[in-house]
């Protein structure tokens, strides 16, 4: 693992991190990873060890005391910690994120946020939205949501239910998308902080992978906040979730995948070589089987790593160009981890190498919104327009060849 570890792109900013101390933090991840994964418990040793090493805070704005890590370093980032563990990087990743988003709109109320992150000195400040629900699904696909933000005296009295809240047992403050009562009504985030009275976790995530990032429902039952501790409240008219705004985000979310597929990559290439059958009398790593399929898994695995950092480090990268570096990425991703577990054969099956938990958190590189087929929707739509305004005699896409007029 260490080699790998070893082997990541330059920021082109600079790293804001030591990469010892990153190097480091992954290691204690996979430490704890197995036990985690075992039990679907909040994975508090792989959160503090992230916590100490100051990674939760790496984008928090310098204006702000932080070190103004980029959306690429939060990738890189990401990928190192998934290869520890991708459910401690994916409930790290919403606080990186949120850090990001106040670096680059500076929404969050300034009182709230500074004691946040004095807050964060002493403890994991650990945020993340709570934004999908039972009867509307994914905001991604469109639709506003159910859960009530009602005024009250003193501030706001907040009561719904949340799906695939990420974190939710160790959450300090859910971010919950909501309606007002008010006449119009607006639609806003709400920091709720975590424990207060009105606030159940109902345990009922059931995952196939990503089992320790316990992703529960929660429930939220006139829960009291005070006044100034909502983020942008606007007209539902202008609430709707913009994929293509943050398809940079959700790029940088698949590194943690690419992460778990290079642990499987590793585990792939120990049991290579040190595996020796007596008929054989040298490790299998000397075959050309295995010799053909380590490459087919490296050239999956390491073009991931380059469509994802090669979009993300372009100067200038529209939507369309992240959405299809995260699409593509993803699929190899899944193939170089199904090829490792089907090339070692019932080893691989086995908890002992590792595979089999990374092949099962591997399905869900795809699967966080907006999901596959809504990304590809946006892509063909994209197509279309580019043809239109083609075929109406304006210019053809930046970055796609003309499209040729037939007869």
């Amino acid at each position: 693992m260490t080699a790998l570890l070893l082997n990541q792109p330059e920021s082109p900013g600079g790293t804001p991190y030591d990469t010892d101390v990153l190097n480091a933090t992954t290691r204690a991840l996979a430490e704890a990873a197995p036990d985690a994964d075992r039990t679907g418990a909040f994975p508090w040793p792989g959160i503090h060890a992230v916590h100490e090493s100051g990674l939760l805070e790496s984008t928090v704005a310098i204006r702000h005391g932080g070190q103004g890590a980029s959306l690429y370093d939060a990738a890189y980032i990401l990928a190192a910690l998934g290869r520890g563990d991708p459910s401690v990087a994916l409930i790290s990743a919403m606080t990186i994120f949120n850090h990001l988003g106040q670096a680059g709109k500076n929404h969050w109320p300034e009182g709230l946020y500074t004691r946040l992150l004095a807050e964060a000195k002493h403890r994991p400040l650990l945020l993340n939205a709570a934004r999908v629900e039972p009867d509307l699904g994914s905001p991604a696909r469109g639709g506003l949501p159910a859960t009530l933000a009602r005024r009250t005296a003193t501030g706001w009295s907040i009561t719904g239910r949340k799906r695939f809240v990420t974190g939710a047992h160790g959450l300090t403050h859910f971010l919950v998308w909501a309606h007002t009562d008010e006449t119009p009504a607006r639609v806003g985030t709400f920091v709720v902080p975590n424990g207060l009275p009105g606030i159940r976790v109902i345990e009922n995530w059931s995952s196939l992978g990503m089992r320790a990032t316990g992703s529960h429902d929660v429930e939220y039952a006139d829960v009291e906040i005070p006044a100034d501790d909502v983020l942008e409240l606007v007209d539902p008219s202008v609430a709707q979730q913009d994929n293509r705004a943050h398809a940079g985000i959700t790029l940088a979310l698949t590194a943690i995948y690419l992460g778990v597929a290079e642990a499987a990559q590793a585990a792939f290439i120990r049991f290579a070589h040190e595996r020796i059958p007596t008929n054989l009398g040298h490790p299998i790593a000397r075959t050309e089987r295995f010799v053909t399929l380590s490459g087919e898994i490296d050239l999956l695995v390491s073009g991931a790593r380059q469509i994802i950092f090669d979009a993300l480090g372009a100067q200038q990268s529209e939507p369309e160009r992240l959405i299809r570096a995260r699409i593509l990425a993803g699929r190899h991703l899944r193939e170089a981890v199904q090829i490792a577990v089907r090339g070692i054969g019932n080893p691989g099956l086995g908890a002992d190498l590792g595979l089999e938990r990374h092949f099962r958190d591997i399905q869900s590189v795809l699967v966080h919104a907006p999901q596959e087929d809504t990304s590809i929707a946006i892509l063909g739509r994209s197509a279309f327009d580019a043809w239109k305004q083609t075929e109406a005699g304006g210019s053809s896409h930046p970055t796609r060849a003309p499209v040729l007029k037939t007869a």
